[in-house]
């Protein structure tokens, strides 16, 4: 996809208004139902527009029902430790259905290595199972990699057996299982009777998924179709991950200009950008097309350099560098912040379209 050039300076609103306790305006979240006729102009997508990756949310599920469960206690290997204790005492009180789709301009930035770095510490967090899904459409097994393998099951045979899920112990025999206790319906790379999902099959086991936990994070393809632009959307809380180059960034700041150009402002307002680096001093130039970045979304988190995210193996958040560890932190509470916020849960997609 063609993105156009960014304007020569791009400002946001700076409502605050992602938490519940802080008093602020709620954001409305977009619903399917929206593309139909009905809801604010903002939420409406591109014309002709087919959303075909995550469902608009959790059906039959009242809005509103947050349940507040004794916090976990905080590991002594996190900080800042009132960041920590603040994203902690947040993962206690999530509502059910909670989604974070993370996606990027460009591949290859780190996704699926942010994905289950931050899948595992909400893990660690959250009183609830963390699940993250791999949505892919593409023989790619990033997250399976940074996830773990234990058995040969992936999100196939998620699809295959979807008509039959109903309860999270169904989920579960097809997942792997993090260091941390993060669970994943990590990607297919076989192509003989197996394959990865098309887009409607992931989403629709990412709905189901949904449903049926407590908080959800999908690992989604680059940001260049409209499926995925919707995907970040309707999801509870939309992640963006670039590389800390400047290439990366101007990529993500187009995308995020070509966002609210097409009616997607309040995403772009909720949107996380987490830059991942990848030496251990950032340029000046790359820090100051971060802060354009930073200006235009809701937030921005810097990952520092760290070797073991660099290496193709299974993540455990708590072996990770300090300043990385309290980096994931930061993003960790930036995503948890959001999800606690007062949020009318959106339909799903077969009740948008009835």
């Amino acid at each position: 996809m063609s993105l156009p050039d960014p304007p020569p300076f791009v400002t946001r609103d700076r409502r605050s208004n992602s938490c519940a306790g802080a008093g602020g305006a709620a954001p409305v979240h977009v619903s399917l139902a929206a593309a139909t006729g009905g809801g604010p102009a903002n939420a409406v997508p591109p014309a002709g527009a087919a959303p075909n990756m995550i469902a608009g949310g959790v059906p039959n599920m009242p809005v509103g029902c947050a349940i507040r469960r004794e916090p976990r206690p905080v590991p002594n290997q996190f900080g800042p430790a009132y960041v920590a204790e603040r994203a902690w005492l947040n993962a206690a009180a999530l509502r059910p259905g909670a989604m974070v789709a993370v996606s990027s301009a460009d591949g290859g930035v780190g996704r699926s290595t942010l994905v289950a770095a931050l899948g595992g510490l909400l893990a660690l967090a959250s009183p609830e199972p963390v699940i993250a899904v791999d949505m892919v459409p593409a023989p790619w097994n990033g997250l399976g990699v940074r996830v773990g393998w234990q058995n040969s099951a992936t999100v196939w045979d998620a699809v295959r057996e979807l008509g039959s899920i109903t309860s999270r112990a169904e989920v579960e025999q097809w997942t792997q299982r993090g260091r941390t206790g993060l669970l994943g319906l990590v990607g297919e790379t076989e192509g003989h009777q197996r394959r990865p999902p098309r887009p409607e099959e992931a989403a629709a086991v990412a709905d189901r998924v949904r449903a049926l936990f407590g908080l959800t994070l999908c690992d989604l393809p680059p940001a260049v179709t409209t499926a995925v632009w919707w995907s970040l959307a309707v999801a509870t809380v939309p992640v963006l991950v670039a590389r800390a180059s400047t290439d990366s960034l101007r990529h993500t700041l187009r995308l995020l200009t070509c966002l609210a150009a097409a009616g997607y402002a309040r995403t772009v307002r909720d949107c996380v950008v987490v830059m991942m680096s990848v030496a251990p001093s950032v340029p000046r130039q790359v820090r100051a097309v971060a802060q354009q970045v930073g200006d235009t979304a809701g937030a921005m988190v810097t990952v520092p350099y760290d070797p073991r995210l660099a290496v193709p193996e299974p993540i455990d958040a708590r072996l990770l560098r300090r300043r990385t560890r309290n980096a994931l932190v930061l993003v960790a509470d930036a995503v948890l912040h959001r999800c606690a916020a007062e949020r009318p849960l959106s339909v799903s997609s077969t009740e948008g379209r009835a």
